[in-house]
């Protein structure tokens, strides 16, 4: 019979042991956290979405506006509107035949450029469902002249360039009337729409040229005196001496127009009552200096 080596089985033991040890560690799971419930995945995710939506909600409104003074009065409230989450970008700063055609086809939210009449004539000739969400300026018509410094400077058989467009002819040919020059017929005042031909009488021996107003200040030294929209005197920096022009009682406020539909967009209100603010009212009157008249009363 062998002799067992007592030694040599508690040193196999002992190994085996261990080994075992060291098998049972491998096996073993590596602690980690527990995975969260669909209910906290939902929860966690509302929450960074929610506040991700804080941080990126704006509401865009686009326009087309003119430059002068359109733009310069729209950058002024753009600040404030910013404030309350309404980013308004303008599209162009020429406003073009195509402007309300584009705000219709919803390519634009609002312009800000014509007045109510303008508005209504295009209404009527295109079909168009757009309304005035507001009047904002009076941009006076107005007669200026590079020769005379008065309106009774101007001899007989001068000759005045007038605006050709419907409305801007009729006012033109109005401030004429005020001044002494001529006299209309009653049904065109009735109508805010008159050419030469609703002229019932000359008190004074003038030569009206109807020009396209986009020709009237480049050809400015062809004539004694040219009536003019106070934007584009103001676009073109001209130094001619104003003789005379519309009063505060003007119809023609410029108006911030926009679809019907979007008439009582919160967002397009806000737009209205930074404008219409008594703040962005004064800084009109301050800035243009009479050139752009307010439309609300300051008490100056």
């Amino acid at each position: 019979m062998k002799q067992f080596n007592v030694k040599k089985i508690a040193a196999t033991i002992a190994l085996g042991a261990l080994a075992l040890n060291f098998a049972g560690c491998a096996s073993k799971p590596a602690q980690t956290t527990a995975a969260p419930s669909e209910a906290e995945t939902a929860q966690g995710s509302a929450e960074v979405t929610t506040a991700q939506a804080s941080a990126d909600e704006k509401i865009v409104l686009k326009g087309i506006v003119d430059l002068v003074p359109h733009s310069e009065i729209i950058e002024h409230v753009k600040p404030q509107l910013e404030e309350q989450g309404i980013v308004i970008e303008l599209v162009a700063t020429a406003a073009d035949s195509t402007t309300n055609e584009r705000l219709d086809a919803g390519e634009i939210d609002f312009n800000y450029f014509q007045h109510l009449p303008y508005l209504e004539s295009e209404n009527d000739a295109n079909g168009y469902d757009l309304v005035s969400a507001g009047g904002i300026h009076i941009e006076p018509i107005t007669a200026y002249s590079d020769k005379y410094t008065s309106a009774d400077q101007i001899p007989d058989n001068a000759v005045v360039a007038i605006p050709n467009d419907g409305t801007n002819e009729y006012r033109a040919l109005r401030i004429l009337e005020e001044n002494g020059f001529i006299v209309l017929d009653p049904a065109a005042k009735d109508s805010l729409s008159a050419s030469v031909k609703d002229i019932t009488e000359f008190k004074k021996q003038i030569e009206i040229v109807e020009i396209d107003s986009a020709q009237i200040i480049p050809t400015k030294d062809d004539y004694d005196f040219f009536i003019t929209n106070t934007n584009k005197a103001l676009e073109a920096g001209i130094t001619s001496t104003k003789l005379f022009s519309e009063g505060k009682d003007s119809p023609y406020a410029n108006i911030i127009a926009v679809r019907a539909e979007d008439l009582d967009n919160p967002a397009v209100k806000a737009l209205v009552e930074a404008l219409l603010s008594e703040e962005t009212q004064q800084w009109i009157a301050d800035k243009y200096n009479g050139a752009v008249i307010p439309v609300i009363d300051l008490g100056n």
